[in-house]
């Protein structure tokens, strides 16, 4: 059988060769590809036969020479950087000359502004445009993750590594201390806060509006940033289909891990060795229960993060069509996403199906809808690695016969295995949100334009929890379920009035916006203990007989804003935008809710002078110049006014209904945070636009911060919203995009991002630091206020009174010889980069191409959970440390001691400061291989375009800490990370957190396909 196939393999391969012999056996072409304005040869151009692979480049002086098959016409494709494409068509004879156009087509590229659009090359504020193509580089179930690092002046961070988790988000820093700092999303137009929820694969192109010339036309909704988002529309021609598919598996790559057995126990024997407990094995029994002696002869060793962490899996399947006539036009699409997390109990599925219609009704007046229906079916879990990294070593997670043990040699811990039994835990949430535009186009004059948009979100959410007895957070109690809902209904009504014209050399365009936008929310919560029956889970919530309790909620607030822009431009050389809005919000207290928020921009674009036109190394080059004022409102509603709750109430032994105010007591003087931005930027391209850029630089200061004071508890409350402070952040941008080399079928484009902001509280509520707050003047916002480690001290120094050899040593900071809280804290870091950076590079040859992300972020601190696991008693298990004996004199950890308690450690003896770590990483972010097949092979099965790749995420991180990714760590710092699917609380946290070890982010291998009909 082996034979005959190797026969006809050989046949087949001979047949082959004699067929690619007889196809280069053809003819040569030779021609010179010239610039059509100078008539010099362009070197390095391509030369490619149309629909193949089949091509050359030119030499220095333009000439080239092209092999191609048989006798007739020959249609080549003409391609040089900075020129425009041409297809030509050569025949036998005389030598082809092809001349080459400048291409303006990057001046000329239209990019989405505030209530319009404008040509990039006329734009005076500092924005950055993302393309279609730049968007499916790094698939993602969220848009903005496949953007990290690739926008200059925006810091993104995904969240956690659970299924659909969020991303953090701020635009050239925080400006506020407890109010939200994230962007404003605009999507088809309308104000939208769930950006997840939008397919990637239906997006034609994204703006970030940074500087407040930018962003003043949104007012105070674009304080923090504009984010604009265009989905696809139809064309009118022929119908095509997109496919784009992809599926992988992700598995926890960094994770550090706790003791084995042989640390845990050497650990706990050194802590009793300190105490004179303990001299050698033989005294185990006096320090190990019988339960653990016997795990030791038996060599336990129980590793149960790993009982946890396991593979998970990524997939996503999407398909689009677009098309359309003379008058009607749609995109439609459907797509699913589906991930399971690293930990068990952690999936999502999510649907979601679009529609966007076009129909002119006549040649001047045109109506069309958006429309998307997303659902979400989540299942969350409870983080049992907080407590799987604390658990005995020595204990097994299931008995001689193979069951669950509840309580693993009878410890204080209950199995954190225990939410994984069948029927003993849910957390589930489903979500469905529709989002529906509709918008009417009049086309009144021809240099007179009217649009209507009016938007609706609607939001409807509900949240099932069972905890049966035997599960972490019950921990034997009785079972406990909930069942909350929550709709959201918002809409908003835009009208948009936009003249345009034209003066010889001058053109003019006026803008005029009024705005209104309602925000509803209502939401209930039903809660019972001891569910009759643990199969009705959190249904039938009446058979519960404990804990009964119902509650529900509702808000309401509104926007209301009118605005105007006036665009000036002179020869498409001196520009002039001047924009201002008024806004009004139902959040602010009376005579306060309105405010105006003006700015100005001019730019020059000295390319465009007579003294740079004979020159060839400046391709493009324009100076911007801006300033502006912009507000924020984003506060809970009803923080101008003291709400009333119900409290438990009695005379004597009669109960009655009794009220106070709630603990967020009204402020009748609340009023805007303003910000003032000062913004110089300068955009360049140079050689033919084969190195381009852009630079900025911003000076942002705020005032009157909402800021949420903690009130003390003489006053009956908690907190209260007020303006005070000051804020600043000042910063520089860098971005370049290069093309490096071109050489026939060969393509090597490099683009870099480089971001450094300096965050800044210039004033407080008095001249004083806020301790309790961490927030002091002239440190970011996000900063680590505790002592100041310098090592362990030795059993030679020189010590104070009560201390001993093996405890933490800090830093006298006044030199006093006493260490007082007052005196010898100081602020050690801030959680917020230094800068960050990004680099991408893009091979392509033939129909292959390689390409790679790396970003960096540098000179951050975390306060790392890893550390802060360490038990000095070595009851519970602790983190692998280089800890203090006296045959281990180091100056890493203190010595174990089995009369100290963590928290005595942590409170008493400055065990805070041993947590403290530089969290600078570098990460590939993404890698990706991808094969485009070739056109004339496709067009023979109907299929216009394929690609099929595969690709790698999170697959590098170089850091200081062994096993971490610390980019975890963002989510500690974030101000206010992203919504998820389950959350519309707008809280947020005013210190910062430890760098978790719950969640990790996923290394994640995908293989996926791009099919185009």
């Amino acid at each position: 059988m082996a034979q005959p196939l190797l026969r006809l393999f050989m046949l087949a391969l001979l047949l082959g060769s004699a067929l690619l012999s007889q196809a280069q056996a053809g003819r040569q072409l030779k021609g010179r590809v010239l610039d059509k304005s100078s008539g010099t040869g362009l070197p390095g151009a391509a030369v490619v036969v149309e629909n193949t692979n089949n091509g050359t480049s030119t030499d220095a002086d333009g000439g080239f020479t092209l092999q191609v098959p048989g006798a007739g016409p020959v249609r080549l494709v003409v391609s040089y950087v900075g020129y425009v494409a041409q297809t030509v068509t050569a025949t036998d004879g005389a030598a082809l000359d092809v001349a080459l156009s400048a291409d303006q087509k990057s001046l000329n590229e239209v990019v989405v502004i505030g209530y319009g659009t404008q040509k990039r090359s006329d734009v005076t504020g500092s924005i950055i445009s993302v393309k279609e193509e730049d968007l499916k580089k790094v698939p993602a179930a969220n848009v903005m993750e496949s953007l990290q690092g690739r926008l200059p002046g925006v810091d993104i961070t995904r969240s956690s590594g659970a299924s659909n988790s969020g991303v953090n988000i701020t635009v050239r820093g925080n400006r506020s201390l407890t109010a939200n700092n994230g962007p404003l999303f605009i999507v088809d137009g309308i104000q939208y806060t769930s950006i997840q929820d939008i397919n990637p694969n239906d997006i034609a192109s994204m703006e970030v509006l940074k500087d407040a010339a930018s962003t003043a036309i949104y007012g105070s909704r674009g304080a923090n940033g504009v984010i604009i988002v265009t989905t696809k529309k139809g064309a009118s021609g022929k119908t095509t289909v997109t496919v784009n598919s992809y599926a992988g598996v992700t598995d926890v790559a960094l994770y550090p891990l706790v003791n084995d057995a042989a640390g845990y126990i050497a650990q706990r024997r050194e802590a009793y060795r300190t105490t004179g407990q303990w001299n050698s094995p033989a005294d185990d029994s006096k320090i190990f229960s019988t339960f653990q002696q016997k795990s030791i002869a038996d060599g336990v060793s129980t590793s149960w993060p790993k009982e946890f962490l396991k593979q998970g899996m990524q997939q996503e399947h999407q398909v689009g069509l677009a098309g359309g006539g003379d008058h009607t036009k749609f995109y439609l699409s459907l797509d699913y996403y589906n991930e399971k997390g690293n930990l068990r109990l952690d999936n999502l599925d999510r649907y979601s199906g679009r529609i966007n219609l076009e129909h002119a009704v006549s040649p001047k007046f045109k109506v069309g809808t958006q429309s998307q229906l997303t659902y979400f079916n989540q299942n969350n879990r409870r983080d049992p690695l907080n407590i799987a990294n604390k658990v005995d070593p020595l204990a097994a997670p299931y008995d001689a016969s193979g069951n669950l043990a509840v309580y693993p040699n009878s410890g204080s811990f209950i199995n954190p295995l225990s939410d994984e039994v069948n029927g003993n835990y849910e957390n589930n949430i489903r979500t469905m949100r529709t989002f529906i535009t509709a918008y009417a186009d009049w086309q009144v004059l021809p240099d007179l334009n009217f649009r209507s948009n009016v938007g609706l979100t609607l939001g409807n959410a509900r949240t099932g929890q069972f905890q049966g007895s035997n599960t972490v957070d019950r921990n034997g109690s009785v079972p406990l379920s909930s069942y909350a809902t929550q709709f959201d209904t918002n809409w908003s009504w835009e009208n948009i009035l936009n003249y345009n014209k034209t003066f010889g050399d001058h053109s003019l365009t006026l803008t005029g916006v009024t705005s209104l936008l309602t925000f509803n929310t209502e939401s209930s919560r039903a809660q019972g203990a001891n569910q009759l029956l643990g199969y009705q889970l959190y249904y039938a919530l009446g058979n519960a007989n404990q804990q009964l309790n119902i509650n529900s909620g509702y808000s309401n607030s509104k926007l209301i804003s009118f605005s105007g822009r006036a665009q000036y431009n002179y020869k498409s050389r001196y520009l002039l935008t001047l924009t201002g809005r008024s806004d009004g919000s139902s959040k602010l207290a009376k005579g306060n809710k309105w405010a105006f928020f003006p700015s100005a921009a001019a730019a020059w674009r000295i390319s465009e002078e007579n003294f740079l036109k004979d020159q060839t190394l400046i391709s493009d080059l324009k100076l911007r110049v801006s300033y502006g004022l912009a507000g924020n409102y984003d506060i809970p509603p009803y923080s101008s006014q003291s709400l009333l709750t119900r409290i438990p109430f009695a005379y004597g032994e009669t109960s009655a209904p009794g009220y106070a105010f709630s603990n967020r007591i009204g402020n009748p003087d609340l009023k805007w945070e303003l910000s003032t931005t000062a913004n110089v930027g300068l955009d360049f391209g140079l050689l033919k636009n084969r190195l381009t850029g852009s630079v900025d630089v911003y000076e942002t200061n705020t005032r009157d911060l909402l800021l949420d004071r903690v009130l003390p508890y003489t006053s009956g409350v908690s907190v209260i919203t007020q303006n005070v402070g000051k804020t600043r952040n000042r910063g520089v941008e860098l971005g370049l995009n290069a093309l490096v080399m071109q050489r026939g079928d060969f393509r090597w484009n490099v683009a870099a991002t480089w971001y450094k902001n300096v965050e800044e509280i210039v004033a407080l509520s008095t001249d004083a630091n806020d301790i309790a707050n961490g927030w002091f003047i002239g440190s970011p916002t996000r900063v680590f206020y505790d002592y100041e480690k310098i090592g362990i001290w030795q059993t030679g120094d020189d010590k104070p009174a009560g201390v001993k050899a093996g405890q933490i040593k800090v830093k006298d900071q006044d030199a006093s010889g006493t260490i007082t809280a007052a005196a010898d804290r100081k602020v050690l870091g801030s959680a917020l980069p230094k800068w960050s950076s990004s680099l991408s590079t893009d091979v392509s040859y033939k129909g292959f191409s390689l390409g790679a992300q790396i970003f960096a972020r540098y000179g951050q601190m975390i306060n790392y959970e890893y550390d802060q696991l360490f038990d000095p008693q070595g009851t519970e298990n602790s983190s692998r440390q280089d800890y203090w004996t006296p045959e281990n004199p180091t100056n890493s950890f203190p010595r174990p001691d089995a009369s100290l308690s963590k928290t005595t450690l942590q409170k008493s003896l400055y065990g805070t400061t041993l947590a403290y770590r530089d969290g600078s990483y570098v990460k590939l972010r993404a890698a990706t291989l991808a094969y485009n097949l070739p056109a004339g092979l496709l067009s023979k099965v109907g299929v216009a375009s394929a690609r099929v790749y595969v690709q790698g995420k999170n697959l590098l991180t170089l850091s200081h800490i062994p096993n971490y990714d610390p980019e975890r760590a963002a989510s500690a710092a974030a101000s206010s990370a992203e919504r998820t699917v389950t959350t519309s609380d707008t809280s947020t946290s005013n210190g910062v957190g430890l760098a978790p070890l719950s969640n990790p982010i996923p290394r994640v291998i995908i293989v996926g396909i791009n099919l185009g009909f």
